[in-house]
């Protein structure tokens, strides 16, 4: 696979190896492997980061330099990093405050496996008795040209510059994005155009979700219900869309929930039928509303979940009590109709504002500055 920051991984590895770099890029699985991981490098915020598994591989290999064994040796008598401390460490780097453990623990290796499942190694060994982990050194050193090269420090300059690169694309989007606010008055179109190139199918699902939240929140926020535990307490009330978590939080099912209605959103990119059900599953069948990341028509969503229900289980009680339970489907031409509305009612900038909000929460992104 050749992207735009393969560029950028054979530099670093020339910069470090000189005529043994391309060898060396063809002969390691690991440098092989953060080639795939970094294709989104050059793809702007708006493309998923792949942070997670690469950094259970970067805090293990800076625990390995910190010790020297990249110039002493004797790793295989070393008692292992602490768990603790791995993980501690990987939510002080840039876009990990949130993250979770399931890269150290095993989603790292499997992912690995699935890109190179004819190799010997995987890279992260653990003893999950004592929770000690150690990085392969097998993986880490590499044979080019008839000599042994130890990747370590390589490794963690091509991490560095991949999420030096992603940091960049980031500040660019909010700085955008904040741009694109201030202007909400004398260029509405330009604005909406925008926010609209924010959900189409190719987007990352996290800016996805809190785009869809963001104008969810403002076009409901403008319908209104009469609400009350007697006839004496009915008042008018807005709706209000609450945002769950993070968008790879174990949420339950949950990312968005509508007060006072109670109405349950699930944002998915998928029409796997064993996606919905299983969030349905997860909400004892309560009914959800489903944002769906497709351009595909609603009615048409709606079929293929059916279809897919009707292959799964084959059973026509079945099949309609889980398809009850999809209160509503909204998909992009949806959302799209809806920031119609949000524009109508002046409401672009209040978007934006949200967009920004909620893209600083999810990436862990920290300035100094307010909004403008």
């Amino acid at each position: 696979m050749k992207h735009s920051f393969t560029k950028i991984i054979k530099e670093v590895l020339e910069k470090y190896f000189g005529e043994n770099s391309e060898q060396i890029f063809k002969n390691s699985e690991l440098i092989q492997y953060l080639n795939i991981k970094t294709v989104s490098a050059d793809r702007g915020s708006k493309s998923r980061g792949s942070f997670a598994n690469i950094y259970a591989i970067y805090v293990l290999i800076e625990d390995y330099i910190k010790n020297d064994f990249h110039k002493k040796g004797k790793y295989s008598k070393y008692d292992g990093a602490i768990f603790s401390d791995l993980f501690k460490r990987q939510r002080e780097l840039p876009f990990g405050a949130k993250l979770q453990n399931h890269a150290l623990n095993h989603r790292m290796n499997q992912e690995f496996k699935k890109y190179f499942s004819t190799c010997d190694y995987i890279p992260i060994i653990r003893v999950v008795e004592t929770k000690r982990y150690w990085i392969n050194e097998n993986l880490l050193i590499v044979k080019a040209n008839k000599e042994k090269f130890n990747l370590a420090e390589v490794t963690i300059e091509i991490i560095d510059k991949y999420v030096e690169t992603k940091k960049s694309a980031f500040d660019s989007f909010i700085k955008t994005s904040g741009q694109f606010k201030t202007a909400e008055a004398k260029q509405p179109d330009k604005v909406k155009e925008f926010i609209l190139s924010l959900i189409e199918p190719n987007v990352d699902a996290r800016i996805f979700e809190i785009v869809s939240y963001s104008i969810l929140k403002y076009y409901y926020k403008e319908q209104s219900i009469f609400f009350g535990f007697s006839m004496d307490t009915i008042e008018e009330e807005n709706l209000k869309l609450y945002k769950t978590g993070r968008t790879n939080a174990n949420d339950g099912g949950i990312d968005f929930v509508m007060k006072p209605l109670g109405r349950f959103f699930q944002v998915t990119e998928t029409t796997d039928v064993k996606k919905y059900f299983l969030d349905i599953d997860k909400l004892e069948k309560f009914p959800v509303t489903f944002v769906v990341k497709s351009t595909s028509s609603i009615d048409g969503l709606k079929e293929r979940i059916r279809d897919g229900a009707i292959e799964q289980y084959n059973v026509e009680k079945v099949v309609e009590k889980y398809m009850d339970c999809i209160e509503e489907i909204i998909n992009i031409d949806s959302l799209k109709q809806s920031l119609d509305k949000v524009e109508k009612e002046k409401n672009l900038g209040n978007v934006l504002s949200e967009i920004i909000k909620q893209s600083k929460v999810e990436f862990n992104y920290e300035d100094d500055e307010a909004d403008n």
